[in-house]
């Protein structure tokens, strides 16, 4: 079955009392497109302002007269949006929360407590002569203090660079030269299951590696209760500082254009790139897209399973439902820690009616069996969300049927760390759901569809996804390189901002990612997205995951590479006897069947999730001697064991 011939009709029961009605979303829809002005200055009122704007958005994507800006002559304070403006009427009401790495660790953080945390906070900042514009970077596990440090980076007007915990000295040290910053503040561990990472070590090596010397002080955490180094004049320890600090500190008076953070993402040219975020239009389009795209209401329990060290945790752990005085859970652990069932767990101990999380986690759990889902409850869901990369049918139905017992809209939801939020999505209540489409556009956002000479392509489709007119979330700039920012995102196609993403959309404006633009393969003649070939691989009973890649082929050009991994106790004979290559025809079409199939223990992944693809097609190859530097991924192990599996193969 076609993902189009599976569809998923709006209940009854949650158009009535969701937000946004079908009709509601035809007319916001149509009026963002037609007035953005008038739409985008009555949705910006779900913050406050100090200061109101007047001009609402003067932005060009052409080359010579290139300008984004939103809410210009407005300012305000992000940091007193989501902690100050919620203390007169909700300061008891708990902000976070903290579900740490070992099943009963729990800490509830109301908001009056999140505000003395977090001025205490910025006045050690302060003491330690931080600045407005000043760039403080932060190596944290996922702990309530990472979300306090950034908090104390916007209310004193710092720019907060985040590192996730996962990546390795090298890539700190780039990053720390990169932006210049004054501050690191780390801890002395982190705890990821069974596993301690040694954060604050990985912080003194890559000191070592710094080319600009920047780095004036490291503040330290004391979490897992590892020992450190402390090296005079330049670590202190947070709690000795916080001692001597008092929990109130006045919030900085910001410009809606003002920086707000920088987070880097990975580089076409391996160099990382830092995406550079402002504070009025961003914090507007990441509360509005919270509110709306997960149903969000007062009583709602919510959990974002990210790491902060993403934007997903920037947008939407921190700043959306903070805004938004919302009770989030922050989660410290691993989903397979103490067992596969402890995400589940999680939802009944807390109640939680709205989780978000990504495709990754999901097909993992899959993997592990029904069991430990229906063991547990999860009775309190309301909303399921999907985020990072394309959901498979195979694991959407699995997440509706099985995990949300068939009563909860799951928006799968497409964005990326520039577009600052989500920009293509089912609402809950307002659309029929399609198992793998990312439906319809977040209001204000054009999507259209280029074909290889850059013209638009109508009705249905495939192409490369392009925005055609800004949003107040979108990011301003890379860091210290706008020529950059500009090559990278506007020069391909002329007048558009290029997501660098294929997409398809079919004859009721429904939109699927096929994947990034360099992962569409041309075999014969036929333009494969290997989103939709990792797709339909996965639709069978027995496989976990996959990973498709393109390799050349002297007949057709390029030809398909598929890496499977298996359910446990799958047998491999019984695999290919139940037709796997017959399968992927009968999804997708005889052209897009692989070449090879190889069946691995698993695939190599940063500790964030993401599949490295650039390693697979090297073993694919045979040019192992060119893979690198692999100490950035979760299992670097798993590389020589593919090769080994590759190599018996041919």
């Amino acid at each position: 079955m076609s993902a189009e011939a599976s569809v998923y009709p709006v209940p009854e029961f949650a158009s009535s009392t969701t937000h946004i009605s079908s009709e509601q979303y035809k007319t916001m829809y149509q009026q963002s497109i037609k007035k953005p002005d008038v739409f985008w200055a009555k949705q910006a009122q779900i913050i406050d302002w100090v200061k109101p704007f007047k001009t609402v958005k003067d932005t060009s994507f052409k080359k010579e007269d290139f300008r984004i800006k939103w809410f210009a002559d407005g300012t305000l304070n992000v940091c007193a949006n989501c902690v100050d403006r919620h203390l007169p009427h909700n300061k008891d009401k708990i902000a976070f929360i903290f579900e740490g790495n070992e099943p009963g660790n729990v800490r509830h953080i109301s908001y009056e407590e999140l505000y003395h945390h977090v001025c205490r906070f910025a006045n050690v900042l302060k003491k330690h002569g931080v600045k407005k514009g000043n760039v403080v970077t932060l190596y944290m596990p996922m702990i309530p203090e990472a979300i306090y440090a950034m908090l104390a980076c916007a209310r004193i007007g710092a720019i907060h660079s985040v590192v996730f915990g996962g990546f390795s000295a090298s890539a700190l040290a780039g990053r720390l030269d990169d932006c210049g910053s004054k501050i690191v503040i780390t801890a002395d561990g982190a705890q990821r299951g069974p596993k301690t990472i040694p954060l604050k070590e990985t912080v003194d090596l890559a000191l070592t590696k710094t080319k600009k010397a920047t780095v004036q002080k490291v503040i330290t955490i004391k979490h897992t209760g590892a020992g450190c180094h402390m090296k005079e004049d330049q670590d202190v320890w947070y709690h000795e500082e916080a001692r001597q600090v008092q929990d109130e500190c006045a919030y900085e008076e910001m410009g809606a254009e003002d920086p707000l953070f920088i987070l880097y993402t990975s580089g076409s040219t391996g160099t990382p790139k830092g995406v550079l975020h402002t504070s009025g239009g961003y914090l507007t389009y990441a509360a509005l897209t919270h509110k709306y795209v997960f149903d969000y209401h007062e009583n709602d329990i919510y959990w974002c399973t990210a790491d902060v060290g993403w934007i997903t945790g920037h947008s939407y752990v921190v700043y959306g439902p903070l805004a938004n005085g919302a009770t989030s859970v922050i989660f410290e652990g691993v989903p397979t820690y103490p067992d596969a069932a402890r995400f589940w767990q999680v939802i009944d101990d807390h109640k939680v009616s709205i989780f978000y999380t990504a495709p990754t986690a999901i097909r993992s759990l899959m993997s592990k069996g029904d069991d430990y889902v229906t063991r547990t409850n999860r009775s309190s869901l309301r909303v399921l969300g999907s985020v990072g990369e394309p959901l498979n049918p195979e694991a959407w139905h699995w997440y509706y049927n099985l995990v949300g017992r068939s009563t909860c809209p799951i928006v799968d939801t497409w964005w990326q760390t520039e577009t600052g939020g989500i920009l293509l999505t089912p609402l809950p209540g307002a659309m029929s759901l399609k198992p793998g489409s990312v439906a319809r556009p977040f209001f204000g956002i054009q999507p259209a569809l280029l074909n290889k000479e850059g013209k638009e392509i109508r009705g249905a489709g495939t192409g490369s996804l392009v925005i055609k007119e800004s949003w107040p979330g979108q990011m301003r700039g890379v860091y210290q390189d706008q020529d950059r920012f500009f090559k990278t995102y506007f020069d391909t196609f002329k007048g558009y901002y290029s997501s660098e993403d294929g997409a398809r959309r079919d004859k009721e404006g429904y939109y699927w990612i096929t994947g990034r633009m360099d992962d569409i393969i041309n075999v014969s003649g036929h333009r494969i997205g290997t989103a939709e070939v990792e797709a339909a691989i996965n639709n069978h009973p027995q496989v976990a995951e996959s990973a498709v890649i393109g390799i050349p082929h002297p007949i057709k050009g390029e030809a398909l590479f598929a890496f499977v991994i298996l359910k446990m106790g799958a047998d491999v004979k019984a695999v290919f006897d139940a037709d796997l290559l017959q399968l992927i025809g009968r999804n997708i079409g005889s052209f897009a069947k692989p070449e090879t199939i190889v069946i691995v223990p698993g695939l190599p992944k940063t500790r964030s999730g993401k599949i490295m693809r650039r390693i697979l097609r090297k073993i694919a190859l045979g040019k192992t001697n060119e893979i690198g530097d692999t100490s950035t991924l979760s299992e670097p192990r798993i590389v020589n064991k593919i090769s080994e599996l590759v190599l018996a193969a041919q």
